[in-house]
């Protein structure tokens, strides 16, 4: 099977090599170029999986206004917290969550579930990356009227830090990428890895303060020094940084600079696994 591209101008040193890092560039530019392609197979993902319902895509939102609604209610009064304070706070956090375990659970096994294609269309290996990216981003933009209603309902200055909030998901969907590159290629040499990856986000999310706050820690007065151990999670910075804008709360910088570090090193293992073994994955799935 030929690893190189249409259109590629290979060099003869590559030819024998498989492994070259202008070969995974090409790969990532040309999925970036075939945006129509997976831009239609990523809206034909929700058309389908709400085929024949009279609500259709708006399911999304609803489930996720239930779930929010239930979880705010019932933590606010856990924690005896004002509801107009506690719940948009559920409810930024779950819709941020969704995208990141989206990300994270569908792009482990990203290149299992596409092996037809991968087998049988020339097509690049990040066409189905982007995909994944997008049908989440679609996702998003759905639940997205969950947090207008709250901003209805629970009304609070926003100010120009709400601009902000599109940058902050730029950078979780470079981020959900990467990771989808990394755990799909892995994931199809070792088929462990996808409910490893599942047991781990199940996790990660009771440790994440997305149903519970940071702020409850750093009122009590035992619990104050365990406030700061909240920031060795990663997913907390990338969950404040577009949390904090929506929700109209301060700015901290040092969160931004966390998350564009871990976007660095992301891709630079995404890369390196892309280089060395993306001309595998059609022989592993």
């Amino acid at each position: 099977m030929s690893d190189s591209e249409p259109g590629d101008v290979v060099d003869p040193s590559e030819v024998s090599s498989p492994r070259s890092w202008r070969r995974a560039f090409a790969d990532l530019s040309a999925g970036w170029r075939q945006r129509p392609l997976w831009g239609y197979l990523g809206w034909q993902d929700i058309k389908q999986r709400y085929r024949r319902s009279v609500l259709g895509p708006l399911w999304i939102s609803i489930s996720m206004g239930v779930i929010a609604l239930g979880l705010g209610i019932l933590y606010s009064a856990l924690f005896e917290t004002p509801i107009a304070t506690f719940l948009p706070h559920v409810a930024v956090g779950l819709l941020i969550w969704n995208f990141v375990s989206g990300c994270i659970l569908e792009g482990s096994e990203v290149f299992i579930s596409n092996e037809g294609l991968i087998k049988f269309l020339p097509a690049p290996l990040t066409l189905h990356i982007y995909r994944l990216v997008w049908r989440q981003t679609l996702f998003f933009l759905h639940n997205m009227v969950v947090w207008a209603v709250l901003m209805m309902v629970f009304p609070r200055p926003l100010g120009w830090a709400l601009l902000l909030a599109v940058p902050a998901f730029a950078l979780l969907a470079v981020n959900g990428a990467w990771i989808a590159i990394l755990s799909g290629i892995l994931a199809t040499r070792f088929r462990d890895i996808p409910p490893i990856i599942a047991s781990v986000t199940q996790l990660v999310f009771y440790l994440t303060p997305i149903v519970w706050s940071i702020d409850i820690l750093k009122d009590n007065e035992a619990a104050r020094e365990r406030a700061s151990l909240v920031e060795l999670n990663p997913v907390f910075h990338f969950l404040e940084i577009l949390r904090q804008p929506l929700l109209g709360q301060e700015i901290v910088g040092r969160y931004w600079l966390v998350a564009g570090t871990i976007t660095v090193v992301g891709w630079f293992a995404a890369l390196v696994c892309l280089r060395n073994y993306r001309s595998r994955v059609a022989y592993w799935v």
